[in-house]
């Protein structure tokens, strides 16, 4: 685990008040844990987050979720009841000393439990209140349930994905939750600079509707202005609007991916002298023609003879990995994304440090994720309440 002192870390001096859950909402309040916020994960007596049950692939050891622990670093739990007014009253005595509130519920949600951003502004207008929605908060649209998959569906992500002879096809990673984990957390902390500047909070907001639709910038552009990109490759090219030989091609052992390469150099690594009678519209129009032309030759040798090959005449390509290999690679191994934690009774889990690099604040793992309600006794303590109080409102079962 590497630790690191609070004053080197860019956020330190910012509370957050986290009622994220899942995927896209722990993203956002993860990134900015790494940095240096204190996060205080607000979660319900004896039961906690929904992520501490769950886990994909079934992945749980000595109980624990490893999803919740790919999360939930740096962060401190608060167990609250907040049916009750007595747990709602400690969320109002900690807005004094919050900067932001982040929440992924439905629209309505926040509200109607009596902490959504005008009650909780009254109290702290400085306070930046963050929301993730599926939908957005407003639309016809706005009380359905969202969901990576759902929004990969609608967004047009899975038409365009995989060769035409498949179903449409979904990502193998739930990239929408974190990208609009990603562009929530982008959104606070350009509110925070804002903030510095005229001293006001405000409301921020994202959607994975949204989400999803920025990923898709370059292609649903060219589709908004006229260029047909909704066709699938028969034979397998990388997508349905970059010109050939753009894609996945088969090799003696395995796959590697060309990117975009002039045909006339690459007809000279190949020894394929028929690519040059292609001409650039060519590229676009015959790009099929030309993938099914230059398969036959990649399966001849190997992928790292082709890469190799490639290289010497620097061509843009490379490897298809699975995770072991992708693990393996000499430029992830230099890189060293992977950390460690350790979890009672879990043992050493691995999980990726932030992927955003700054030379003088970096990044730091000081926490590991927190048991449930392990931090409650100190947080309340902090916002005045003495031992006599705490005892009786985990008697009330308010904690």
């Amino acid at each position: 685990m590497v630790a690191g002192k609070a004053s080197e870390s860019a956020l330190s001096g910012i509370t957050v008040l986290s009622f994220a859950q899942l995927a896209q909402g722990p993203t956002a309040v993860q990134l900015l844990s790494d940095f240096g916020a204190d996060v205080i994960k607000i979660e319900r007596p004896r039961v906690g987050a929904f992520e501490r049950t769950w886990a994909g692939a079934n992945a749980f050891r000595a109980g624990e979720s490893i999803f919740f622990l790919t999360h939930n670093r740096n962060q401190r739990s608060l167990t609250l009841n907040l049916k009750e007014e007595r747990g709602k009253e400690v969320i109002y005595r900690l807005l004094p000393r919050t900067d932001v509130v982040i929440e992924n519920f439905r629209p309505g949600v926040m509200e109607r439990m009596g902490l959504g951003y005008e009650e909780m502004s009254k109290r702290n207008p400085a306070i930046i209140f963050a929301s993730a929605y599926g939908y957005g908060s407003r639309g016809p649209y706005r009380d359905r349930p969202g969901q990576d998959l759902i929004l990969q569906g609608m967004s047009g992500m899975t038409s365009i994905t995989g060769r035409s002879t498949d179903p449409p096809t979904p990502i193998g990673s739930p990239i929408v939750d974190y990208h609009g984990g990603v562009l929530l957390a982008l959104g606070i902390c350009i509110a925070l600079l804002a903030r510095k500047q005229t001293g006001r909070g405000q409301k921020v907001e994202t959607s994975l509707l949204q989400a999803a639709l920025h990923l898709q910038m370059e292609p649903l552009t060219y589709f908004l202005n006229g260029w047909d990109i909704t066709h699938r490759s028969a034979a397998g090219l990388g997508s349905t609007y970059h010109q050939a030989p753009y894609g996945v091609y088969e090799t003696q052992d395995g796959y590697m991916t060309i990117s975009l390469v002039p045909l006339e150099r690459l007809s000279e690594v190949l020894d394929l002298p028929e690519l040059k009678r292609y001409s650039q519209d060519d590229l676009i129009t015959r790009r099929e023609e030309i993938k099914v032309c230059i398969q036959p030759v990649i399966k001849k040798r190997t992928t790292a003879e082709w890469l190799e090959l490639f290289g010497r005449a620097d061509l843009w390509c490379g490897p298809v990995y699975n995770y072991q290999q992708l693990v393996e690679d000499p430029q992830v191994r230099y890189l060293a994304p992977f950390d460690e934690i350790s979890y009672p009774r879990v043992g050493r889990v691995t999980v990726l440090k932030s992927p955003v690099e700054l030379s003088k604040t970096p990044a730091r793992i000081t926490r590991r994720p927190p048991l449930l309600g392990e931090h409650t006794e100190e947080i309340l303590h902090e916002i005045g309440y003495d031992s006599k109080e705490i005892g009786q409102l985990c008697e009330a079962g308010i904690i």
